[in-house]
Protein backbone atom coordinates (compact mmCIF):
# COMPACT_ATOMS: atom_id res chain seq x y z
CA UNK A 1 0.00 0.00 0.00
CA UNK A 2 3.00 2.73 0.18
CA UNK A 3 4.25 1.79 -2.79
CA UNK A 4 0.76 2.10 -4.67
CA UNK A 5 0.18 5.30 -2.70
CA UNK A 6 3.81 7.07 -3.86
CA UNK A 7 2.65 5.44 -7.23
CA UNK A 8 -0.56 7.79 -6.89
CA UNK A 9 1.45 10.96 -6.14
CA UNK A 10 4.29 10.76 -8.82
CA UNK A 11 2.34 9.28 -11.73
CA UNK A 12 -0.94 11.21 -10.60
CA UNK A 13 -3.49 7.63 -12.34
CA UNK A 14 -7.30 7.13 -11.92
CA UNK A 15 -6.15 4.10 -9.91
CA UNK A 16 -3.32 1.77 -9.03
CA UNK A 17 -3.64 -1.66 -8.34
CA UNK A 18 -1.63 -4.55 -7.19
CA UNK A 19 -2.31 -8.16 -6.65
CA UNK A 20 -0.02 -11.33 -5.04
CA UNK A 21 -0.83 -14.89 -5.24
CA UNK A 22 0.66 -18.18 -3.65
CA UNK A 23 1.08 -19.87 -7.05
CA UNK A 24 1.63 -23.92 -5.55
CA UNK A 25 -1.60 -22.86 -3.34
CA UNK A 26 -3.74 -20.39 -5.18
CA UNK A 27 -3.93 -18.55 -1.89
CA UNK A 28 -4.10 -14.89 -2.15
CA UNK A 29 -1.34 -13.46 -0.08
CA UNK A 30 -2.48 -9.85 -0.88
CA UNK A 31 -4.63 -7.46 -2.96
CA UNK A 32 -4.56 -3.63 -2.82
CA UNK A 33 -5.77 -0.97 -4.64
CA UNK A 34 -5.83 3.23 -4.50
CA UNK A 35 -7.59 5.39 -4.05
CA UNK A 36 -9.26 3.13 -0.95
CA UNK A 37 -11.01 4.00 1.72
CA UNK A 38 -10.92 3.63 5.98
CA UNK A 39 -12.92 0.60 7.14
CA UNK A 40 -13.49 2.23 9.78
CA UNK A 41 -15.62 5.00 8.48
CA UNK A 42 -16.63 3.72 5.63
CA UNK A 43 -19.47 6.05 4.97
CA UNK A 44 -17.61 9.02 4.56
CA UNK A 45 -16.12 7.60 1.37
CA UNK A 46 -17.77 6.87 -2.47
CA UNK A 47 -18.84 2.98 -2.66
CA UNK A 48 -17.02 2.95 -5.63
CA UNK A 49 -13.77 2.47 -3.43
CA UNK A 50 -15.26 -0.35 -1.41
CA UNK A 51 -14.57 -3.05 -3.39
CA UNK A 52 -11.24 -5.10 -4.29
CA UNK A 53 -10.54 -3.94 -7.79
CA UNK A 54 -7.68 -6.77 -8.39
CA UNK A 55 -11.14 -9.38 -8.19
CA UNK A 56 -13.90 -6.87 -9.49
CA UNK A 57 -12.59 -5.12 -12.17
CA UNK A 58 -12.09 -6.37 -15.58
CA UNK A 59 -9.93 -4.38 -18.63
CA UNK A 60 -7.87 -4.94 -21.78
CA UNK A 61 -4.33 -6.74 -20.35
CA UNK A 62 -2.00 -5.98 -23.20
CA UNK A 63 1.21 -7.58 -23.34
CA UNK A 64 0.88 -9.89 -20.19
CA UNK A 65 -1.54 -11.63 -21.64
CA UNK A 66 1.23 -12.46 -24.77
CA UNK A 67 2.55 -15.32 -22.34
CA UNK A 68 -0.41 -17.63 -22.75
CA UNK A 69 -0.26 -17.41 -26.25
CA UNK A 70 3.66 -17.55 -26.08
CA UNK A 71 2.78 -20.90 -23.48
CA UNK A 72 0.37 -22.45 -26.33
CA UNK A 73 2.63 -21.84 -29.66
CA UNK A 74 5.66 -23.80 -27.44
CA UNK A 75 3.02 -26.55 -26.19
CA UNK A 76 2.15 -27.44 -29.92
CA UNK A 77 5.68 -27.11 -30.87
CA UNK A 78 5.28 -24.39 -33.38
CA UNK A 79 7.88 -21.60 -31.65
CA UNK A 80 11.46 -21.84 -32.31
CA UNK A 81 13.54 -19.28 -30.31
CA UNK A 82 15.90 -18.95 -33.51
CA UNK A 83 13.82 -19.21 -36.30
CA UNK A 84 14.05 -15.65 -37.77
CA UNK A 85 11.05 -12.99 -38.32
CA UNK A 86 10.99 -9.42 -39.94
CA UNK A 87 8.83 -6.52 -38.44
CA UNK A 88 8.09 -4.04 -40.51
CA UNK A 89 6.55 -2.11 -37.66
CA UNK A 90 2.53 -2.74 -38.91
CA UNK A 91 0.43 -5.30 -40.19
CA UNK A 92 -2.37 -4.67 -42.12
CA UNK A 93 -5.07 -7.63 -41.77
CA UNK A 94 -8.73 -7.24 -42.78
CA UNK A 95 -8.21 -3.55 -43.62
CA UNK A 96 -7.43 -2.94 -39.88
CA UNK A 97 -2.93 -1.51 -39.69
CA UNK A 98 -2.07 -2.92 -36.34
CA UNK A 99 1.03 -1.13 -35.18
CA UNK A 100 3.82 -2.47 -33.15
CA UNK A 101 5.09 -0.13 -30.74
CA UNK A 102 8.34 0.19 -32.58
CA UNK A 103 6.32 1.24 -35.94
CA UNK A 104 7.63 5.30 -34.90
CA UNK A 105 11.05 3.76 -35.81
CA UNK A 106 10.33 1.22 -38.06
CA UNK A 107 9.61 -1.62 -36.38
CA UNK A 108 12.22 -4.33 -35.15
CA UNK A 109 13.58 -5.47 -38.41
CA UNK A 110 15.23 -8.60 -38.69
CA UNK A 111 15.51 -10.74 -35.24
CA UNK A 112 14.50 -14.18 -33.99
CA UNK A 113 11.69 -15.29 -32.13
CA UNK A 114 13.09 -15.13 -29.02
CA UNK A 115 13.92 -11.03 -29.23
CA UNK A 116 11.00 -10.68 -30.66
CA UNK A 117 9.35 -11.93 -27.16
CA UNK A 118 12.02 -10.07 -25.17
CA UNK A 119 11.07 -6.99 -27.14
CA UNK A 120 7.38 -7.71 -26.59
CA UNK A 121 6.72 -7.22 -30.55
CA UNK A 122 3.20 -7.80 -31.56
CA UNK A 123 3.35 -8.82 -35.53
CA UNK A 124 5.66 -11.43 -34.16
CA UNK A 125 2.27 -12.71 -31.58
CA UNK A 126 0.25 -12.08 -34.31
CA UNK A 127 2.19 -14.31 -36.75
CA UNK A 128 2.01 -17.09 -34.03
CA UNK A 129 -1.81 -16.54 -32.85
CA UNK A 130 -2.11 -17.51 -36.80
CA UNK A 131 -0.27 -20.64 -36.45
CA UNK A 132 -1.99 -21.67 -33.46
CA UNK A 133 -5.54 -20.81 -35.50
CA UNK A 134 -8.84 -19.48 -33.45
CA UNK A 135 -9.77 -23.09 -32.25
CA UNK A 136 -6.34 -24.04 -30.58
CA UNK A 137 -5.59 -20.56 -29.07
CA UNK A 138 -8.76 -20.42 -27.89
CA UNK A 139 -9.14 -23.37 -26.28
CA UNK A 140 -5.88 -22.39 -24.50
CA UNK A 141 -7.24 -19.37 -23.30
CA UNK A 142 -10.18 -20.88 -21.52
CA UNK A 143 -7.76 -23.28 -20.10
CA UNK A 144 -5.57 -20.87 -18.27
CA UNK A 145 -8.69 -19.95 -16.81
CA UNK A 146 -9.83 -16.86 -19.11
CA UNK A 147 -13.91 -16.06 -19.79
CA UNK A 148 -14.97 -17.25 -16.08
CA UNK A 149 -15.24 -16.39 -12.37
CA UNK A 150 -12.63 -18.73 -10.60
CA UNK A 151 -15.18 -19.62 -8.04
CA UNK A 152 -13.11 -17.26 -5.29
CA UNK A 153 -14.40 -16.88 -2.01
CA UNK A 154 -15.39 -13.43 -2.12
CA UNK A 155 -18.71 -11.29 -3.82
CA UNK A 156 -18.37 -9.92 -6.90
CA UNK A 157 -15.94 -11.37 -8.88
CA UNK A 158 -15.14 -10.46 -12.74
CA UNK A 159 -15.51 -12.89 -15.58
CA UNK A 160 -14.28 -10.85 -17.94
CA UNK A 161 -14.82 -10.90 -21.66
CA UNK A 162 -13.77 -13.29 -24.36
CA UNK A 163 -14.33 -13.81 -27.82
CA UNK A 164 -16.04 -17.57 -28.91
CA UNK A 165 -14.68 -18.69 -31.12
CA UNK A 166 -17.09 -19.39 -33.88
CA UNK A 167 -16.96 -15.14 -33.82
CA UNK A 168 -13.32 -14.76 -34.76
CA UNK A 169 -12.00 -14.11 -37.66
CA UNK A 170 -8.15 -12.51 -38.70
CA UNK A 171 -8.53 -9.61 -37.04
CA UNK A 172 -9.81 -10.91 -33.44
CA UNK A 173 -7.62 -13.72 -33.78
CA UNK A 174 -4.55 -10.87 -34.27
CA UNK A 175 -5.56 -9.11 -31.33
CA UNK A 176 -6.30 -11.79 -29.01
CA UNK A 177 -2.90 -13.57 -29.58
CA UNK A 178 -1.13 -9.62 -28.40
CA UNK A 179 -3.63 -8.63 -25.55
CA UNK A 180 -5.94 -6.24 -26.93
CA UNK A 181 -9.61 -7.08 -27.50
CA UNK A 182 -10.22 -9.01 -24.81
CA UNK A 183 -11.15 -8.26 -21.05
CA UNK A 184 -9.93 -9.96 -17.93
CA UNK A 185 -9.35 -9.46 -14.43
CA UNK A 186 -6.13 -8.90 -12.52
CA UNK A 187 -6.76 -12.50 -10.60
CA UNK A 188 -7.09 -14.56 -13.76
CA UNK A 189 -4.13 -12.95 -14.97
CA UNK A 190 -2.25 -14.06 -11.73
CA UNK A 191 -3.81 -17.45 -11.70
CA UNK A 192 -2.76 -18.41 -15.59
CA UNK A 193 1.30 -17.00 -14.91
CA UNK A 194 0.62 -19.22 -11.86
CA UNK A 195 0.17 -22.19 -13.76
CA UNK A 196 3.18 -21.53 -15.82
CA UNK A 197 5.47 -21.03 -12.25
CA UNK A 198 3.82 -24.15 -10.82
CA UNK A 199 4.32 -26.69 -13.40
CA UNK A 200 1.55 -26.01 -15.71
CA UNK A 201 -1.51 -26.64 -13.20
CA UNK A 202 -4.39 -24.05 -12.84
CA UNK A 203 -5.73 -23.56 -9.24
CA UNK A 204 -8.84 -22.52 -7.55
CA UNK A 205 -7.47 -19.51 -5.69
CA UNK A 206 -8.86 -18.65 -2.35
CA UNK A 207 -9.07 -15.68 0.79
CA UNK A 208 -9.67 -17.83 3.64
CA UNK A 209 -7.15 -20.21 4.66
CA UNK A 210 -8.76 -21.50 7.69
CA UNK A 211 -11.46 -21.04 10.31
CA UNK A 212 -10.52 -21.06 13.70
CA UNK A 213 -12.69 -22.20 17.14
CA UNK A 214 -11.97 -19.00 19.76
CA UNK A 215 -9.88 -21.58 21.50
CA UNK A 216 -7.59 -21.82 18.22
CA UNK A 217 -8.57 -25.23 16.96
CA UNK A 218 -9.05 -24.62 13.24
CA UNK A 219 -12.29 -26.46 12.13
CA UNK A 220 -12.12 -25.65 8.33
CA UNK A 221 -8.98 -25.71 6.55
CA UNK A 222 -8.27 -25.16 3.06
CA UNK A 223 -6.22 -27.41 0.60
CA UNK A 224 -4.99 -26.58 -2.40
CA UNK A 225 -7.12 -27.49 -5.49
CA UNK A 226 -6.27 -28.17 -8.97
CA UNK A 227 -8.66 -27.59 -11.62
CA UNK A 228 -7.08 -28.80 -14.79
CA UNK A 229 -3.48 -29.35 -15.84
CA UNK A 230 -2.76 -26.46 -18.67
CA UNK A 231 0.63 -27.46 -19.85
CA UNK A 232 3.76 -29.18 -19.60
CA UNK A 233 6.09 -29.31 -16.92
CA UNK A 234 8.00 -28.58 -19.84
CA UNK A 235 6.69 -25.88 -21.44
CA UNK A 236 6.29 -24.28 -17.92
CA UNK A 237 9.86 -24.81 -17.32
CA UNK A 238 10.63 -22.92 -20.83
CA UNK A 239 8.09 -20.29 -20.67
CA UNK A 240 9.85 -19.49 -17.29
CA UNK A 241 13.68 -19.44 -18.46
CA UNK A 242 11.58 -16.96 -21.21
CA UNK A 243 10.67 -14.90 -18.91
CA UNK A 244 14.13 -14.75 -16.97
CA UNK A 245 15.40 -13.64 -19.79
CA UNK A 246 12.46 -10.65 -20.07
CA UNK A 247 13.65 -9.09 -16.81
CA UNK A 248 17.58 -9.98 -17.47
CA UNK A 249 18.21 -8.25 -20.80
CA UNK A 250 15.15 -7.42 -22.42
CA UNK A 251 11.66 -5.39 -21.60
CA UNK A 252 11.43 -5.97 -17.66
CA UNK A 253 14.83 -5.04 -16.72
CA UNK A 254 13.21 -2.32 -14.70
CA UNK A 255 12.22 -5.26 -12.54
CA UNK A 256 15.42 -6.94 -12.17
CA UNK A 257 16.50 -7.66 -8.54
CA UNK A 258 20.26 -8.24 -7.27
CA UNK A 259 20.36 -12.14 -6.08
CA UNK A 260 16.98 -13.13 -6.93
CA UNK A 261 16.08 -15.12 -10.13
CA UNK A 262 12.79 -12.98 -11.80
CA UNK A 263 10.55 -14.09 -13.78
CA UNK A 264 8.22 -11.47 -15.83
CA UNK A 265 6.34 -9.36 -18.53
CA UNK A 266 5.58 -6.13 -19.36
CA UNK A 267 2.07 -4.62 -20.84
CA UNK A 268 0.87 -1.65 -22.21
CA UNK A 269 -2.36 -1.60 -23.21
CA UNK A 270 -4.63 1.38 -24.92
CA UNK A 271 -7.89 2.17 -22.90
CA UNK A 272 -11.34 1.51 -23.95
CA UNK A 273 -13.77 4.23 -23.59
CA UNK A 274 -17.68 4.14 -22.90
CA UNK A 275 -18.42 3.66 -26.51
CA UNK A 276 -16.28 0.70 -26.95
CA UNK A 277 -13.53 2.95 -29.31
CA UNK A 278 -9.75 3.16 -27.72
CA UNK A 279 -9.38 6.48 -25.72
CA UNK A 280 -6.44 8.16 -27.33
CA UNK A 281 -3.14 8.64 -25.14
CA UNK A 282 -4.87 6.66 -22.36
CA UNK A 283 -3.65 3.03 -20.58
CA UNK A 284 -2.98 0.79 -18.51
CA UNK A 285 0.92 0.39 -17.61
CA UNK A 286 0.95 -3.37 -16.27
CA UNK A 287 3.45 -5.62 -15.21
CA UNK A 288 3.57 -9.72 -14.10
CA UNK A 289 5.87 -11.69 -12.94
CA UNK A 290 7.03 -13.95 -9.97
CA UNK A 291 9.94 -15.31 -8.00
CA UNK A 292 12.30 -17.01 -7.40
CA UNK A 293 12.60 -19.04 -10.48
CA UNK A 294 13.59 -22.14 -9.04
CA UNK A 295 11.08 -21.96 -6.44
CA UNK A 296 8.42 -20.00 -6.63
CA UNK A 297 6.44 -18.14 -3.75
CA UNK A 298 5.02 -14.72 -4.96
CA UNK A 299 2.88 -14.43 -8.30
CA UNK A 300 2.69 -10.50 -8.64
CA UNK A 301 0.73 -8.16 -10.74
CA UNK A 302 0.62 -4.70 -10.99
CA UNK A 303 -1.38 -2.36 -12.93
CA UNK A 304 -1.42 1.76 -13.31
CA UNK A 305 -4.68 2.82 -15.09
CA UNK A 306 -4.60 6.23 -16.61
CA UNK A 307 -1.27 7.78 -15.67
CA UNK A 308 -1.25 11.57 -16.05
CA UNK A 309 1.99 12.03 -15.53
CA UNK A 310 5.43 10.16 -16.51
CA UNK A 311 6.41 7.71 -19.13
CA UNK A 312 3.56 5.34 -20.62
CA UNK A 313 4.95 2.47 -20.54
CA UNK A 314 4.47 -0.41 -18.35
CA UNK A 315 8.30 -1.41 -18.26
CA UNK A 316 8.86 2.27 -16.85
CA UNK A 317 5.96 2.62 -14.57
CA UNK A 318 4.83 -0.77 -13.25
CA UNK A 319 7.88 -2.69 -13.17
CA UNK A 320 9.59 -0.65 -10.86
CA UNK A 321 6.73 -1.06 -8.38
CA UNK A 322 6.94 -4.50 -9.07
CA UNK A 323 10.55 -4.71 -8.10
CA UNK A 324 9.72 -2.45 -4.87
CA UNK A 325 7.14 -4.55 -3.43
CA UNK A 326 8.36 -8.06 -4.58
Amino acid sequence: ERELSKAMMEYSPVRVMALAVHPKTGEILAAASKPDFNPNNYNDYDKDTWRIFPITDTFEPGSTFKLVTLSAAIEENLYREEEGFFCSGAVTIAGHTIRCWTSDRGGHGSIDFLEAVLGSCNPAFMALGERLGPEKLFNYIKAFGYGVRSGLDYPGEGAGLIFRTEDVGPLELATTSFGQGISVTPLQQVMAVSAIANGGYLLQPYLVKEIREPEGEAIQKRAPKIIRQVISGKTSQRVSLIMEQVVEVGSGSNAFIEGYRIAGKTGTAQKVGPGGAYLGGEYILSFIGFAPIEDPQVVLYIAVDGAKRGPQWGSQVSAPLFRNIM
